[in-house]
């Protein structure tokens, strides 16, 4: 019999993705979507509703079993602050106690590296972070998401993982992340404005970032444990840009005229040790494999 999976957020960039990897694994597929953008696939179920209401969201699940959830709901516009906190926290919080009576093997959380705000590079699973500290909303949500869970794992040894991704990118990504809109402004030779780039980043290409996922999905190690999911490879924004640039030879990015965010941390960059140890997972695809696959997608 087919394992069954509910990808809750499946037809957002990552999502989209992880159906098709699913897909290939023969799992039986769910998605829940707030949007009524349809998948293409009759084989795959799709629930309309959005997780933050509660007693529509257990109704929508009632009577359904899944072996494996995979959360990736969110809200894209974090400059809503509350709106972005309620729906990553609660819309967790609602997920995980729908579940946790269930007989579940697996619930990945898809956490982020802004959980660890200002916290000193390289930014590692062990170190501790305290909420007050934080000064982005969607990092706060996303912390206080990975406790809730974590507390659930101790109280109820609920099978929960959270796979800390760092920066994803790659084809089909929305044009309001940092590589597609220096790709799409250099294939319409436009000049475009960027700070002064001087930030380092951990970039990690979408197919790596699912690969984490498949293996989460079975391994029972890695109940209960953050694991961060990145590519070791630190590098400025300025580099990246630069790059696309003189790949597409059009455009002009024009560095220092956009200020950094006051919650814009200058160093943001990982290992992954813990995910090889645990996951026996490493990426595949270096930054110069990724960003051509990227710029021949939009092209």
């Amino acid at each position: 019999m087919k394992k069954k999976i509910l990808i809750v957020g499946g037809t957002g960039f990552i999502g989209q993705r992880l159906v098709k990897r699913c897909q290939l694994a023969k799992l039986n597929i769910t998605i829940i979507s707030k949007t009524k953008k349809k998948n293409k696939h009759k084989s795959i179920r799709q629930i309309h509703c959005d997780i933050l209401k509660k007693n529509l969201l257990y109704k929508a699940l009632n009577n359904k079993n899944f072996d494996y959830v995979v959360n990736l709901a969110g809200y894209v516009d974090h400059s809503k602050k509350i709106k972005t906190l309620k729906t990553h926290y609660n819309g967790c919080k609602n997920l995980a106690d729908y579940f946790k009576n269930q007989k579940l093997k697996k619930f990945i959380q898809i956490g982020s590296s802004v959980e660890y705000g200002k916290i000193k590079a390289p930014q590692i699973e062990s170190k501790k972070i305290k909420e007050g500290s934080l000064k982005s909303y969607y990092g706060l949500a996303k912390l206080k998401s990975t406790k809730y869970l974590l507390g659930l794992n101790k109280k109820n040894a609920f099978p929960c993982t959270i796979l800390r991704f760092f920066l994803v990118y790659g084809p089909g990504q929305s044009e309001n992340r940092i590589i597609p809109f220096v790709i799409k402004n250099c294939l319409r030779k436009k000049t475009f404005n960027s700070s002064s780039g001087n930030q380092v980043r951990d970039f990690l290409y979408i197919d790596d970032a699912i690969e984490s996922i498949m293996k989460c999905l079975k391994n029972k190690e890695s109940n209960g444990q953050i694991i961060n999911v990145c590519s070791s490879s630190p590098v400025k924004i300025k580099f990246v840009i630069n790059k696309i640039w003189k790949i597409i030879k059009k455009g002009k990015p024009v560095f220092g005229k956009i200020r950094l965010r006051p919650d814009e941390p200058t160093k943001l960059f990982s290992n992954y040790l813990k995910a090889n140890k645990i996951l026996n997972w490493k990426p595949t695809i270096n930054l110069n494999q990724g960003i051509k696959k990227t710029i021949k997608y939009y092209e």
